[in-house]
């Protein structure tokens, strides 16, 4: 059973970063794309962030693209959220996503919620002066 732990949410200034990390275990595959989502109040869960473990192909939405950094360590099995220049728009719970299988630049999956098999529990980024 795959599980995912994410860490590194908080209370940050605008202008500020953060890196959020998401911890991998109980997966039989070293093969799979994770994304990360985030979700504010009385908002959608959006997705913002894919990284293939196969081959570290990424992708990002517009609304973070210069800013937020996907990046993953299979040694430790984690991949990680950089987020700098955070905005107060950016608060939100964020939440980490896997899909398992061979994935790479021209077959990542979509940012569609119920297309991600295993969630974490989410962290929370609250940015703010």
């Amino acid at each position: 059973q795959l599980q995912l732990v994410e860490s590194g949410g908080g209370l940050v200034q605008p202008g500020g970063s953060l890196r959020l990390s998401c911890a991998v275990s109980g997966f039989t595959s070293d093969y799979y794309a994770l994304s990360w989502f985030r979700q504010a109040p009385g908002k959608e869960r959006e997705g913002l962030s894919c990284i293939s473990s196969t081959d570290g192909s990424t992708k990002y939405v517009d609304s973070v693209k210069g800013r937020f950094t996907i990046s993953r360590d299979n040694a430790k099995n984690t991949v990680y959220l950089q987020m700098n220049s955070l905005k107060p728009e950016d608060t939100a719970v964020y939440y980490c996503a896997a899909v398992p299988g061979f994935y790479n630049v021209y077959d990542l999956p979509p940012f569609i919620p119920t297309k991600y098999d295993y969630w974490g529990q989410g962290t929370q980024v609250t940015v703010s002066s």
